[in-house]
């Protein structure tokens, strides 16, 4: 088998390779499970095989790789299956029936994980999988359940998308309160049982540390600067128009962060605060009508008759949304995605190093 492939020489310089060498060996137990989506990347089928088995051939853990193929139409998840069956039962490939998107391709890869501790990265190659010890091993010897890396040195063009990218994340910051300097960066690392508390769906996968902020604290969240490659085959899925849907997806993340599970109170203060202008209004017509004068040509009158009106739409779709949300916390069986059979696994089965 090829475990030679390996990327270009980082730009981290020789401290990020010898943070890297002292991570493995603070590793305490744990199993691993890599997690890569892809999506018509046919040219990195195979050099991202081996890189994760080039970077992890020496890793004193027990590890697999999960890559999901996200209805790729150029034959990525073909080329998928048949190298992973050359280098060993540890790699495990699982193929969406269509294109469900980045964020549905990830949530089905850490639905498949096993390990104790999951960690993300981007199938392109310009994530390093060598960079993996290096926030594992912060993630277990430290109070963490997230590190995320940082690509400090980002190797990408700077219009469309590092100055974008600069935007959004000081956005995100401002909204979230998150102190991350690069909340876009895919690799990061997650103890599992905190990971799998959540559900990603939509394009949410930007907003991961956001999601978790939901069932644990900012403070247990930490980040690590990890080097960053120029792509050299295949083409970007991101462009300037991701930058609207962050708008977008920001607007859902604030309301899920401060009122997720109490939407009652938002649709309800604002209810409150629409019917009580639009009663003041009529108040005040009212009083206008008692002292003699005519009020029913005013367009005041229609305002105010509308506002009270908003009002108590408002209250009910606040009592629906709580309805709502106890179904969702009661449920939450539904799947964003829909993939393939994959053959049952026993929990020992198809581990790199298993046997160590």
């Amino acid at each position: 088998m090829n475990t030679t492939t390996s990327l270009p020489a980082t730009d981290g310089g020789d401290d990020l390779v010898a943070a890297r060498a002292v991570a493995l060996g603070r590793l305490p137990a744990h199993r691993l499970s890599v997690v890569v989506p892809m999506y018509n990347e046919i040219d990195n089928a195979r050099p991202l095989i081996d890189a994760v088995q080039a970077a992890l051939a020496a890793y004193p853990q027990p590890w697999e790789l999960i890559v999901v193929d996200d209805g790729s139409r150029d034959g990525t998840g073909r080329a998928l299956q048949e190298h992973a069956a050359t280098v060993g039962p540890h790699i495990r490939v699982l193929r969406l029936l269509r294109n469900f998107r980045q964020t549905a391709a990830m949530q089905a890869g850490i639905d498949a994980a096993r390990g104790d501790v999951i960690v993300t990265m981007d199938g392109d190659l310009q994530n390093d999988p060598q960079d993996i010890p290096l926030l594992v091993a912060k993630l277990l010897n430290e109070p963490y359940d997230m590190v995320a890396g940082w690509r400090k040195n980002r190797q990408d063009g700077f219009a469309l998308r590092k100055f974008p990218s600069m935007l959004a994340n000081r956005l995100i910051r401002r909204v979230t309160d998150l102190k991350f300097q690069d909340l876009g960066c895919s690799l990061k690392a997650f103890r599992a049982p905190v990971l799998h508390q959540v559900r990603l769906y939509g394009e949410m996968h930007r907003f991961i540390p956001a999601w978790l902020a939901t069932v644990t604290s900012p403070a247990r969240m930490a980040e690590v600067p990890v080097s960053h490659h120029a792509r050299t085959a295949g083409e970007s899925k991101y462009g300037i128009s991701r930058t609207f849907r962050v708008l977008v997806d920001l607007l859902s993340v604030y309301f899920f962060l401060n009122f997720g599970a109490r939407p009652g109170h938002f649709f309800g203060t604002v209810g409150l605060g629409v019917g009580a202008i639009g009663t003041a209004i009529l108040g005040y017509l009212g009083v206008l009508k008692l002292l003699g004068e005519s009020v029913g040509g005013r367009p005041l009158l229609i305002l105010g008759f509308f506002m009270v009106i908003a009002g108590l739409q408002f209250l009910c779709t606040g009592v629906l949304a709580e309805l709502l949300i106890r179904i969702y916390y009661e449920g939450g069986t539904a799947r964003a995605y829909h993939s393939m059979g994959q053959p049952a696994l026993a929990d020992g089965d198809a581990w790199h190093g298993s046997g160590r």
